[in-house]
């Protein structure tokens, strides 16, 4: 239970293009767009993580892959009313879970600087030498 609200987290959960892209908006504070989410993590991804509460979708994140043991975290949002109340970091705990069950053996993550106690405190990531080539 997360103050007031009762939490739910699904491993490759069915939701709706329009909550999701509605969802995604305001966690990254741009208008609503009309992306296929569905297609593109059927496609692209290992799975996903829905969070829900009171039959709404709250939270999400996207565990792309390379089809072989590196798996990637995409999207983690969290609506606002619920942040900083460990929705987050069960998204992350439930991909991290079920990736281990697929026998992946990374979890990798990229973020901007602001998110760090999030990504490495809350979610136990540890920092590694990246590179990043801007396209």
């Amino acid at each position: 239970m997360t103050e007031g609200y009762e939490v739910t987290y699904e491993w490759r959960g069915t939701f709706d293009n329009t909550a999701l892209n509605a969802l995604h908006a305001e966690g990254f504070g741009h208008p609503a767009e009309d992306t296929d989410w569905r297609t593109q993590v059927e496609r692209h991804s290992l799975g996903w993580v829905c969070a829900w509460a009171d039959g709404a979708l709250v939270g999400f994140v996207n565990v792309a892959w390379d089809g072989g043991v590196h798996v990637f975290v995409l999207d983690t949002v969290v609506a606002r009313r619920l942040r900083s109340r460990g929705v987050g970091a069960e998204l992350i705990a439930t991909a991290a879970r079920e990736a281990r069950a697929a026998h992946c053996e990374w979890l990798h993550v990229d973020f901007e600087e602001h998110l760090r106690p999030f990504y490495f405190e809350a979610c136990g990531f540890r920092p590694t030498d990246a590179g990043l080539i801007g396209l």
